[in-house]
């Protein structure tokens, strides 16, 4: 089984009640170990406002993932192999690639060539779903 991962670009698709989206939330949950957010992520697009209700609701679907001090250092340190400064790009691979470990990760993704440069230098196996 594969666990998903979702970035910002997924929970905004959610948000916008894109059929797409919630499609493949869906499929996730049936066929899949679980659906996991980065908390950081939820930052990125958590407003507080009564049009997120459908956002709530997906959020209510995954597990959260807090940003601990081991994450943000490996976050930080790819930043600074990639020549990146988006460190929420670096937690989303940490993360699927932490999540590895335990089977197979996908990450549902709107910067699919960004993560797939992070999980490159990671030599990760997680796989990358364009959304």
């Amino acid at each position: 089984m594969t666990v998903f991962v979702l970035d910002a670009g997924e929970l905004i698709g959610l948000e916008n009640d894109s059929r797409a989206a919630w499609a493949r939330l869906h499929a996730a949950r049936r066929n899949s170990d679980g659906l996991i957010v980065p908390t950081g992520v939820i930052g990125q697009v958590w407003r507080g406002t009564p049009q997120q209700a459908r956002l709530n609701q997906a959020l209510k679907q995954c597990r959260p993932i807090p940003l601990d001090e081991d994450t943000a250092r490996l976050a930080g340190y790819l930043c600074g192999r990639a020549g990146t400064s988006d460190v929420i790009d670096a937690v989303v691979a940490v993360v699927a690639h932490s999540a590895v470990r335990h089977g197979e990760a996908s990450v549902l993704t709107s910067d699919p060539e960004d993560i797939s440069a992070l999980l490159a230098i990671l030599n990760s196996t997680a796989r990358v779903v364009p959304v």
